[in-house]
């Protein structure tokens, strides 16, 4: 069963917050991560959009893959440099057959 990592993100440091997609992306290759979107907040529909101006959503074959992914060694640390490139709230979700 498929697997989505979403993330809101509020941009702090954009040097830093795009040198972080780069290297995330190529870490996350090997656990077949696959990115669908990333994007803009357009409005709120319900509810508060808070400070988070951006998404990305990432689907990866299996959950287990994700956590392979966020645990490993090599994306660990990226962790310094996400969190000096932006405020993000990561969620995983596993996807209805």
């Amino acid at each position: 069963m498929s697997a989505l990592m979403i993330a809101r993100i509020r941009v702090k440091d954009p040097a830093k917050f795009r040198e972080y997609l780069a290297r995330t992306q190529q870490v996350a290759a090997p656990y077949g991560a696959e990115l669908l979107f990333r994007g803009k907040l357009d409005k709120a529909l319900t509810g508060e959009a808070r400070d988070h101006e951006l998404a990305v959503v990432v689907r990866f074959p299996s959950v287990e893959s994700l956590d392979g992914w966020y645990g490993s060694e090599a994306y660990r640390p990226l962790v310094a440099l996400r969190d000096e490139g932006a405020e993000m709230v990561m969620t995983s979700y596993a996807m209805a057959a």
